[in-house]
C-alpha cells in the first residue's frame, strides 16, 4: 500500500508541478526513493538472471512469474514445504 501512496502522490505532484515548492518537492522525492530503496527484491549473479530473463521471454511470462513457479515446484517436489494439497479422491498415480 505504501509504494501505491507513493505512486499516486508522484502523479498528483508531476500533475501540478508548477504549483509544488521545492521543499515539498524534496520531500516527495526523498520519500519515493526510501520506497524504492527498500523494495524487496533477490540478487542474481548476471548469468542466472539472463538465463530467468530469457526462459521467461520463451515462456511467454514475467521473470517473477517464472520464479514463482520454479520456487513452488522446487517446495513441491522436496519435502520442505506442501504448497499445494492434493484432494484424497483424486486418481493421481504420482505421473505427469
Amino acid at each position: 500500500m505504501i509504494r501505491l501512496s507513493t505512486a499516486e502522490e508522484l502523479e498528483r505532484t508531476a500533475d501540478r508541478i508548477t504549483e509544488v515548492s521545492r521543499g515539498d518537492l524534496q520531500i516527495i522525492l526523498r520519500r519515493a526513493a526510501l520506497v524504492l530503496r527498500n523494495v524487496s527484491g533477490i540478487s542474481l549473479e548476471p548469468a542466472t538472471g539472463d538465463a530467468l530473463n530469457s526462459i521467461a521471454a520463451e515462456m511467454k511470462i514475467s521473470r517473477t512469474e517464472l520464479i514463482q513457479i520454479a520456487l513452488r515446484e522446487w517446495l513441491e517436489t522436496n519435502p520442505y514445504s506442501s504448497v499445494r494439497t492434493q484432494d484424497k479422491e483424486s486418481e493421481t498415480d504420482g505421473t505427469a
